[in-house]
């Protein structure tokens, strides 16, 4: 994927430590040619370099930054199809990077593997991971690829979704050298057309976790169940959830490899298209193949105070997107979600219509996992319908910390008011995990500009905002839900400079 909309979050405990603030900021120079309409990712710290791949004009290359954000190095990535890229993902780890891209030649579409060093050059030669015959010229993924927490485990996958009763999963896992696993193709019977499959997740023993699950007139979740594929088996074990009569809005999954867990979230309704009741939470065990939680949490009147805003509290949680899950050390969780809307003079805000429906995108005979944009102009016009005005907001965010067994520790809110009228680039937050605290960091209107501030969460769950943050230039405007932390104290977040697209990161030093 090109963009990523999902925030990093690191499984890792947290730990009573002292303040940390924002150091300092330094900004990239943009490029002629690093305008809105460019494709990025930012891929990752090497020893002190920084990678940052761009697709522009049907070029790629890496730019590679030092300490300073200054481009040091523009390596093109001459073994890409250009004219025929499909999509492209990159997997870092300490001192190299594996590229997967994916490409349509005649009736095939081919995905490959290359290892680049810190420096954006190729060390070896593009290796064939799997291909596919098809009969259509494909604009979007065929493949996917994802990575276990520990980057042991890399598995590429494509579902063929041609006859509606019956899924074919493919399923390739490699190992860290991209030595091939296992290849697996697996048939999954869809029984009603209201069926659909859920994000897939893979843990450091290359063990696959999904859910399946059933809408209600493509509304609620009515029925659900945990899917897991263990890494050399070719069948599927399959845990059916119990949901009392309880919906479900959207199924989250976080694999916590360190107990050996599968935890799964959601909001859940008493009623259908009702207000947003609380959480369900469903916990299983793989050493034991046991349920260790299965019970539902219902939002107190004090939360549901502090965290409305302008809602009535009955309905205070009907605008919350559940952003991050962290898993802790001692199993216990902690859940941000984030208040987000569209107004319009012409069509009412229905998270319904938003959000609901597979993840998968079909518009031929394959589902595409991942529903990530590519670029912000296509992003942007996402939300522009025949030249209808629409706004774009996110408010408050709720953090919420759980014991291991599902009890309530503590929450808090961080209240935000944010709108934007060119897309949603520029609202939302990104998280930073430093380890003994967490960052939020969203602009905010101040005086006509947009800021960047820094809320810090403690261990405790009490907030702190930070002091403005240092060289916080003029003109930028940052983007910060597609920031990355490359480091435990840094992050890179792309920005606005003069309608040109530039990178700051952003150092914590305690």
């Amino acid at each position: 994927m090109l963009i990523r909309l999902k925030v990093w979050a690191g499984i890792i405990a947290l730990v009573t430590g002292s303040s940390v603030f924002a150091q300092r900021i330094v900004y990239s120079e943009p490029e002629r040619d690093d305008n809105r309409r460019i494709n990025f990712e930012i891929i990752g710290k090497f020893g002190s370099n920084y990678l940052i791949y761009k697709n522009v004009r049907n070029r790629d290359y890496i730019g590679v930054y030092d300490n300073e954000m200054k481009q040091i190095g523009k390596e093109e990535q001459d073994y890409v199809p250009n004219d025929r890229l499909i999509n492209i993902d990159f997997f870092p780890y300490t001192d190299f990077t594996y590229v997967i891209y994916q490409y349509q030649k005649k009736n095939v579409v081919y995905c490959m593997g290359v290892k680049i060093d810190g420096l954006g050059k190729k060390i070896t030669e593009p290796q064939q991971l799997d291909s596919s015959h098809i009969g259509f010229s494909a604009n979007n993924k065929i493949y996917s690829a994802i990575s276990s927490e520990d980057k042991s485990k890399i598995l590429i996958f494509k579902i063929n979704s041609k006859n509606k009763q019956n899924y074919i999963v493919t399923t390739v896992l490699y190992d860290d050298k991209l030595n091939l696993q296992k290849r697996s193709v697996i048939n999954i019977a869809m029984e009603d057309r209201n069926d659909y499959l859920d994000e897939i997740n893979v843990d450091n023993d290359g063990d696959l976790v999904f859910t399946k699950y059933s809408r209600a007139s493509n509304d609620n979740i009515v029925s659900a169940a945990l899917v897991i594929k263990q890494a050399q088996a070719d069948v599927l074990a399959v845990r059916e959830l119990i949901l009392d009569k309880n919906l479900l809005d959207e199924i989250h999954i976080k694999v916590d490899n360190f107990n050996k867990r599968y935890f799964l979230t959601s909001f859940y309704y008493k009623q259908r298209r009702g207000n947003v009741d609380g959480f369900y939470f469903f916990v299983w065990d793989k050493t034991s193949s046991q349920t260790i939680i299965e019970n539902t949490l219902v939002f107190s009147d004090e939360i549901r105070k502090e965290a409305k805003g302008d809602a009535n509290t009955k309905a205070a949680f009907n605008d919350y997107f559940i952003r991050n899950i962290i898993i802790k050390k001692d199993g216990g969780f902690i859940i941000g979600s984030e208040s987000f809307y569209t107004t319009s003079r012409y069509n009412a805000w229905n998270r319904y219509d938003y959000m609901y429906g597979s993840p998968f995108i079909s518009p031929y005979d394959y589902y595409y996992y991942s529903p990530y944009y590519s670029s912000l102009w296509g992003r942007s016009n996402y939300f522009r319908n025949n030249n209808q005005s629409v706004r774009s907001h996110a408010d408050n965010v709720v953090v919420l910390s759980f014991t291991k067994e599902g009890k309530l520790e503590w929450s808090n809110v961080i209240s935000k008011d944010q709108y934007d009228d060119d897309g949603d680039f520029r609202v939302s937050y990104n998280l930073m995990n430093t380890g003994g605290q967490l960052h939020f960091l969203f602009n905010q209107q101040e005086k006509r500009a947009l800021l960047l501030n820094d809320y810090a969460v403690a261990p405790d769950g009490q907030i702190n905002r930070n002091p403005t943050l240092k060289n916080l230039d003029k003109g930028y405007e940052f983007m910060p839900k597609y920031g990355k932390q490359v480091s435990s104290k840094q992050v890179i977040i792309p920005c606005i400079y003069r309608n040109y697209i530039c990178f700051a990161k952003i150092e914590y030093n305690q």
